[in-house]
């Protein structure tokens, strides 16, 4: 019987993620957040963003004001209010046509440009682009 409860109590410590550092948790949360940046609001929805920004308020920027990172405390402030004019937009009504990369806000709307290269005659530095 000793057996089972070592095995329950592992598969528990293993369900939940433990980051290495603050960046690495930054990038778990940035990551969450553009999952669920699309999804129709629920209260359950509104509930886990609330509680990710808390996590961000709460633990990981005094673990960097803590560190005295500076980088870390302008990813996280850049992070909390892209994740709260998120909620502000979603809450009256707005789409949030962006996502988080590099903990910053990028809009989805930016023109992205085909480019293939042809090359011309075989010569590596003369190359053509035709759109």
């Amino acid at each position: 019987m000793k057996v089972t409860e070592e095995i329950n109590l592992t598969t528990i410590n293993d369900r939940f993620y433990q980051p290495n550092d603050i960046k690495d948790a930054l990038q778990t949360i940035q990551k969450l957040f553009n999952s669920y940046t699309d999804a129709p609001l629920t209260p359950e929805l509104l509930a886990y963003h609330q509680k990710l920004v808390h996590q961000l308020e709460t633990n990981l920027l005094p673990l960097a004001q803590q560190n005295h990172d500076q980088l870390r405390r302008d990813q996280i402030n850049s992070m909390i209010t892209v994740m709260q004019d998120w909620l502000k937009l979603r809450l009256s009504g707005q789409v949030f046509n962006g996502k988080m990369q590099h903990f910053k806000f990028v809009s989805k709307a930016q023109p992205q440009f085909k480019r293939r290269v042809h090359k011309i005659r075989g010569g590596q530095n003369h190359r053509a682009s035709r759109h």
